[in-house]
């Protein structure tokens, strides 16, 4: 009796991550790791919908003191933001990154990134000091 227990709490506990038929599976959904809409869900429900307007800022806050200008609030998906992020820094002639719907431009390239972000049609402002 006490190995039934055993037996069926190991199952209790255990997941499937691995299937003969499609391969690794999502321990969320249950789904194969290629059908899996658990990453775009919690991707699509963890940014916020703004308020319609892009907000750019210089900070400098845990990065040795070099400046960085960050872009917010911009109204486009993650590819769109790839894409956007790249021209960016093309414009402003320096690298960066997209990290959860924030661009990042190294340096500080404020006016710069206003005088872009306006000529797109959205509605831009400089925040913080």
């Amino acid at each position: 009796m006490p190995s039934a227990r055993r037996a069926s709490g190991l199952n209790s506990l255990s997941s499937l991550v691995y299937s003969t038929d499609s391969g690794r599976v999502c321990p969320g959904c249950g789904q194969a790791v290629a059908d899996c809409r658990c990453a775009a869900i919690a991707a699509a429900a963890a940014r916020p919908p703004g308020d319609g307007v892009v907000r750019v800022s210089r900070e400098t806050k845990g990065r040795g003191g070099k400046a960085v200008t960050l872009v917010r609030g911009v109204p486009l998906d993650d590819a769109g933001l790839a894409v956007l992020a790249k021209e960016l820094k093309a414009a402003c002639g320096s690298g960066g990154t997209v990290k959860d719907g924030v661009i990042e431009v190294q340096g500080d390239h404020v006016a710069t990134l206003l005088q872009k972000l306006s000529g797109r049609g959205w509605t831009v402002k400089r925040a913080g000091g």
